[in-house]
């Protein structure tokens, strides 16, 4: 069989095919405002659920729990910066109501959803 040495052969032991990824990527977006089981997921990549969690987040860097409730608070900042409430915003984003969604931009951002906001205008980052 002939291949440009430029292909592998198959991808990166321990991570996910680029195909793969993309795939759960689309579903994950596509599914932000409902709950989101890494079983389902994990189904969705045609493997086991442990599995699945190590090799998403030597895809990623970081688990699919965290990257799942990271795009869920840029939704909601973005939606913020818009001028929803942030009851309504932590429902259409799938957290369980406005202190969940509060709670989870504390952990990742260090600061509440208004404090970003106002802080940083159209952008922020969590670096």
């Amino acid at each position: 069989m002939n291949r440009p040495l430029t292909q592998p052969v198959r991808p990166t032991r321990g991570a996910l095919r680029p195909r793969a990824l993309d795939r759960l990527t689309e579903f994950i977006h596509a599914h932000l405002d409902q709950p989101i089981r890494v079983a389902a997921l994990a189904g969705l990549a045609a493997q086991s659920r442990c599995h699945f969690s190590r090799v998403f987040s030597r895809s990623v860097g970081v688990s699919p729990h965290r990257y799942i409730m990271q795009l869920r608070l840029e939704r909601a900042l973005a939606l913020l910066r818009e001028g929803l409430p942030a009851s309504e915003i932590a429902q259409r984003t799938g957290f369980a109501d406005q202190s969940h969604l509060t709670r989870w931009a504390r952990r990742i951002y260090d600061r509440t959803p208004g404090q970003l906001v106002s802080a940083r205008g159209s952008t922020w980052s969590t670096t």
